[in-house]
C-alpha cells in the first residue's frame, strides 16, 4: 500500500513538472491579462496642428506643470532611466529629475552604482516619464554629462540631512550583509556629523541626459495612441524623414502606435 501511494506521488510530480516545463502559458487565463484600462476618447487627440509648442522642451514643461497640479499625481519629476553597458546589456531604474530645460534634463546618483558606472562605459540614456491620470508619457534619449561639481554640491546642500547622511551610508549596488550593517553605519554616522555640516560625497553626482529625441505620447481607448516625436533637424534630414518644422532646429513627425 505504501508502495502504490510512493509509486503514485511520484507519477503526479513528473506531471506537475511536465506541466510546468512544456505547457504553454495561457495568457487568457491570467486575471493579469483582463487588466485594462480606457484612455482619451476619439475626440480628444493630439494633432500636429494644435501642439501646446512647437519646441519639446516648452512642451515638456506644459505637460509637466499640468502633472504637478494634480492630486492624483503624487511624484510628476519621478522617471524610469534606461542605461546599457558598453556590450548593450541594458538595466533600468527610477530616479527623480531635479531640473529640466534647453541644457538637458538632470538627475543625480551615486556614481559609483551600476547606472555610474555604465554611464561612465556608456554615456548614452533613456529618460521615460508616465502620468497615468494624464494618459501622458515622455521618452527622452541622448547622451549622458556629468554636470559641474559646484552645481552638484549647491543640490546636496539642499537635501534633508537624513538624506545627506544616507549618501554617505549607501555604497549604491554594492553587496551588504544585512539591514542592520545598514542601520549601524547610519547611526554611527549620525554621531559622526552631529553639529557639523554634511559634506558632498565625491561620488555623489549630478548628470544630465542632452536630448537628441524626444516622444510625446497620449493613449487613446482605442489603442491608437498619438506619439509625436521630436528631433534635431540634422538628424532628421539625415535619415530622409519627412517631417514638420518646429522651434529651435527642432523637427517633428508622428510614429504609428
Amino acid at each position: 500500500m505504501i508502495v502504490s501511494s510512493v509509486q503514485n506521488l511520484w507519477k503526479l510530480c513528473a506531471g506537475v513538472r511536465r506541466l510546468s516545463t512544456t505547457g504553454p502559458i495561457r495568457m487568457a487565463d491570467s486575471s493579469v491579462a483582463q487588466l485594462r484600462v480606457s484612455y482619451r476618447d476619439k475626440g480628444d487627440v493630439l494633432l500636429e496642428d494644435n501642439l501646446e509648442s512647437k519646441n519639446p522642451h516648452q512642451m515638456f514643461s506644459i505637460w509637466f506643470k499640468k502633472a504637478s497640479e494634480r492630486d492624483d499625481v503624487r511624484q510628476p519629476n519621478a522617471a524610469c532611466l534606461a542605461t546599457a553597458t558598453k556590450s548593450g546589456i541594458p538595466s533600468a531604474r527610477f530616479v527623480l529629475l531635479k531640473a529640466f530645460g534647453e541644457s538637458g534634463y538632470t538627475f543625480f546618483t551615486n556614481s559609483e552604482s551600476r547606472k555610474g558606472r555604465e554611464i561612465e562605459e556608456n554615456p548614452v540614456a533613456a529618460l521615460t516619464i508616465y502620468w497615468d491620470a494624464l494618459d501622458r508619457s515622455v521618452r527622452i534619449e541622448g547622451a549622458v554629462e556629468k554636470i559641474d561639481e559646484t552645481e552638484s554640491t549647491e543640490y546636496f546642500d539642499t537635501r534633508p540631512r537624513s538624506s545627506q547622511i544616507g549618501a554617505h551610508v549607501s555604497r549604491q549596488s554594492t553587496v551588504i550583509s544585512s539591514r542592520e550593517s545598514l542601520s549601524k553605519q547610519n547611526e554611527k554616522l549620525e554621531v559622526e556629523f552631529a553639529g557639523k555640516q554634511v559634506p558632498r560625497p565625491s561620488y555623489w553626482n549630478g548628470y544630465k541626459i542632452i536630448p537628441k529625441t524626444m516622444e510625446f505620447w497620449q493613449g487613446q481607448s482605442d489603442r491608437l495612441h498619438d506619439r509625436i516625436v521630436f528631433e534635431r533637424a540634422e538628424d532628421a534630414a539625415e535619415k530622409q524623414i519627412a517631417s514638420h518644422a518646429g522651434e529651435n532646429g527642432w523637427v517633428f513627425y508622428r510614429l504609428s502606435p
